[in-house]
């Protein structure tokens, strides 16, 4: 690693020297190590034209057209831009300072209807140190706020895709899920016990599909009701966080019975049922590190999870280690996985272009392909490797600085 110190120096100065400013959305990256999901595949030295924020062009014969600008990536590995999923990014600073937490809520007329977009803060100062992390767009996903015990609530509300540009509009994509926590903690919040969880569900569902009416009981208010429609239409996935494998079968049936298209999240316990996951094509959102249980949820819980879904044909994608401070890490919970047996291009894809089909986003982002959004990390090694960091990130095509809050206390208080 150290001899190619002076390469990925070499490049950082090009990348200053040939930098215009951050609205500048046509260049192209030659001599790149293109790691992509999709038709482009994997390319040792390959070419990227973007076009006003967009990829024009992709692959190993590409010529750049006279005049444009050029990064030279000197062999270095570029990837798509990462898209985290389970994040709180944008509503959450301090865990302990309550005033910067905005991703659950008290009131007890607000369950399916919160919506996470309404809180975002593009500020955010969580969100420069995931894109460092070569993340470049994340599923926003509510949280419950269990203070009140004897508050029900069955759904947390629904989830949003934010694009981690610099900019005051981070919304990408409004109501990408709706959010339903069941297993030990769901069953907390409703009856304590899983028997009655999976029933008040059925009667929330049945009532939803019924003409309105002035009252509802569970504490559903009529917006609650407005906006799980959706949901039982099929047209927005319900994302559920579950754990063990009887838990997800009886998600599985559940969806079955009302035909609803579901996500699953956690799913420590997924390998054990991974032929009927797949069998019913349903994505999982997994964090591959999670092998000791942490309660009864998760006794089977291991590390080959992610490589035994994707053997089955589940779609999966992978997280990082928390909602927000630690959301760059998923890369290298990838990089378990693939010490576990997942391949290495389902690692990758893991970060990038599966949590894009899943949240229905595909055909913008999660790969380097033509008409696709220039969502491009240039990196200075494997980019699955903890010690590797990106040395250029663009977002539609408009090149990110490569600094935080934290690094620059870094340089302020180095000795």
């Amino acid at each position: 690693m150290q001899r190619r110190l002076p390469l990925f120096t070499a490049l950082a100065l090009a990348l200053a020297a040939t930098a215009t400013p951050v609205a500048a959305q046509t260049f192209a990256i030659t001599n790149a190590h293109l790691v992509t999901p999709g038709p482009v595949g994997e390319v040792p030295n390959g070419t990227v034209l973007v076009r006003d924020g967009r990829i024009a062009a992709a692959g190993a014969n590409v010529a750049v057209p006279a005049g444009m600008r050029t990064i030279d990536a000197q062999g270095a590995t570029v990837t798509p831009g990462l898209v985290a999923v389970n994040t709180a990014l944008g509503l959450l600073e301090v865990n302990s300072v309550s005033g910067s937490v905005d991703n659950k809520t008290k009131n007890s007329g607000i369950s399916a209807s919160f919506d996470v977009q309404y809180g975002l803060n593009p500020d955010s100062t969580l969100i420069p140190i995931a894109r460092l992390g070569g993340v470049t767009h994340a599923v926003v996903m509510p949280d419950y706020d269990d203070s009140d015990q004897e508050r029900e609530l069955p759904f947390a509300g629904k989830a949003a895709l934010i694009s981690l540009g610099e900019g005051t509009n981070i919304l990408h994509r409004p109501g990408v899920g709706m959010m339903l926590e069941l297993g030990e903690d769901g069953a907390a919040r409703i009856g304590g016990s899983r028997a009655a969880e999976f029933v008040q569900l059925r009667q929330i569902f049945d009532l939803v599909r019924q003409p309105p009416r002035d009252e509802y009981p569970f504490e559903l208010s009529q917006a609650d009701v407005a906006a799980l429609k959706p949901v039982l239409a099929g047209t927005m996935p319900l994302i559920v966080v579950v754990h063990r494998a009887a838990d997800i079968q009886q998600v599985l049936k559940l969806a079955r019975d009302y035909r609803l298209k579901i996500i699953l999240s956690g799913a420590e316990e997924a390998w054990r049922v991974a032929g009927e996951i797949a069998a019913a094509k349903v994505p999982v959102l997994i964090n591959p590190t999670s092998n000791i249980p942490s309660n009864f949820d998760m006794l089977g819980a291991s590390l080959r999870n992610a490589a035994v879904l994707k053997a089955a044909g589940v779609e999966i994608a992978i997280g990082g280690n928390d909602a927000g401070h630690r959301v760059r890490e998923m890369r290298y919970n990838a990089g378990l996985a693939v010490s576990r047996g997942l391949p290495y291009a389902d690692g990758i894809e893991a970060l990038t272009l599966a949590p894009a089909r899943i949240f229905g986003v595909a055909d913008q982002l999660g790969s380097i392909a033509p008409g696709k959004s220039a969502d491009i990390v240039i990196w200075d090694g494997d980019p699955l490797e903890p010690l590797t960091q990106p040395t250029a990130i663009f977002i539609a095509g408009r090149e990110q600085p490569l600094t935080s809050r934290a690094t620059e206390l870094g340089k302020r208080y180095a000795p």
